[in-house]
């Protein structure tokens, strides 16, 4: 790999990387493994391990190769039993091939399996983080999956997208690179707009970009798509690591995206702290806060929310836990821990911090969600 370290994720400028593979590279719809392809992605890895690079993979596969084995109708996907037998049985074949082929280089390879609520609860977080860590110090080449023999529709990630994401940014990675059959992010539909061009770099994620997937830009492969692309260089972003779709349908991609730059580049604005981040990459919360156009303003120069501008309370939660803020007109803007449960958020709403404590009865805390645990989205 013979790349200038000005390019945001070579080893020089990333010294951490998260590689994102899908099941429609690496798994042919025989239910085989590519394997001259993952052969020559597994190479590239090895050369950007040994120019400094540390490298996470978060790999897709297993249900597309355990229904193979099981002979289960429709790629394992007939029913949530099918695709946690699917993965179960898998996840072993996927597991080897990759400690396999990176054997070949010299390489450990090393499986972590994840849920959603691993990444969601601060605790487990922390503690996949730290495990990571320590594989990367080591030199060891963790591959990552969503753990789909336990998992149901209501705790997944759904995607490996999001999930890779996710990984990033408990790995302390620089950047995420997802692997797709799509070559980037495109202004409109390629495959029926002759006009469609590709977007090389996006600065900013906001309503114009997110139009693009909505329109019908998404790939459409897997379980994800472009619009789950774009949920993930949010996550990404949040966490201060660039996000880049590149095609996969290519010999050694890591290597010719790396040469070539040629995909589209989310690039963050610069790096974010560590509670923050997590906070703004979670996909869950417990509840939400509705609030007026005065408090949108208010959390956008960096206060804290307060009961005057709280227009509702919606769901079931505690002090502590996480929840969404929401404007006027329903969009998320922000998300933090909550000051108070639901019942006593409800009973203050819209009230002046002076007259607090003669509706609670007790010394109050001054606002519903402090800035300090606080992030925007």
């Amino acid at each position: 790999m013979t790349a200038s370290v000005t390019h945001p994720f070579s080893p020089g400028a990333c010294p951490r990387l998260v590689v994102k593979v899908g099941s429609a590279l690496l798994v042919d719809p025989a239910g085989d493994v590519r394997r001259e392809w993952l052969a020559s992605l597994v190479a590239d890895i090895a050369d950007a391990i040994a120019a400094g690079q540390r490298i996470v993979i978060v790999s897709s596969g297993a249900i597309a190769l355990g229904a193979r084995r099981l002979k289960l109708p429709a790629g394992g996907r007939a029913s949530l039993e099918d695709a946690q037998a699917a993965a179960a049985t898998g996840q072993i074949a996927l597991s080897g091939c990759w400690a396999e082929l990176l054997h070949g280089h010299g390489l450990t390879a090393a499986q972590m399996l994840v849920t959603l609520d691993d990444l969601e609860d601060r605790r487990r977080y922390l503690n996949a983080a730290a495990t990571l860590d320590r594989l990367l110090a080591l030199g060891v080449v963790p591959v990552v999956n969503e753990n789909d023999s336990v998992a149901t529709a209501e705790i997944r990630f759904g995607d490996n997208d999001r999930l890779a994401a996710r990984i990033g940014q408990a790995a302390g990675a620089q950047g995420v690179l997802l692997l797709s059959d799509v070559d980037g992010l495109y202004t409109a539909n390629p495959g029926t707009d002759p006009n469609a061009t590709l977007i090389p770099e996006v600065t900013r994620l906001d309503a114009r970009i997110r139009a693009m997937a909505d329109s019908g830009s998404a790939s459409g492969m897997g379980s994800g798509g472009m619009v789950s692309k774009l949920e993930a260089a949010r996550i990404a972003l949040s966490a201060g690591a660039h996000l880049a779709i590149a095609s996969g349908r290519v010999p050694h991609p890591l290597a010719r995206f790396i040469e070539s730059g040629h995909g589209t580049v989310f690039r963050a604005a610069g790096p974010a702290r560590a509670r923050k981040a997590w906070l703004a990459g979670r996909l869950t919360a417990r509840g939400r806060i509705a609030v007026d156009a005065g408090a949108v303003a208010a959390l956008g120069q960096g206060k804290s929310l307060l009961p005057a501008g709280a227009t509702a309370v919606e769901g079931r939660f505690l002090r502590g836990d996480v929840i969404d803020i929401a404007g006027p007109d329903g969009a998320l803007v922000a998300r933090g821990l909550a000051e108070y449960d639901a019942d006593d958020a409800t009973r203050i709403i819209g009230l002046r911090t002076a007259a607090l404590a003669d509706v609670l009865g007790q010394p109050p805390r001054a606002c519903l969600v402090h800035r300090d645990h606080l992030v925007l989205l």
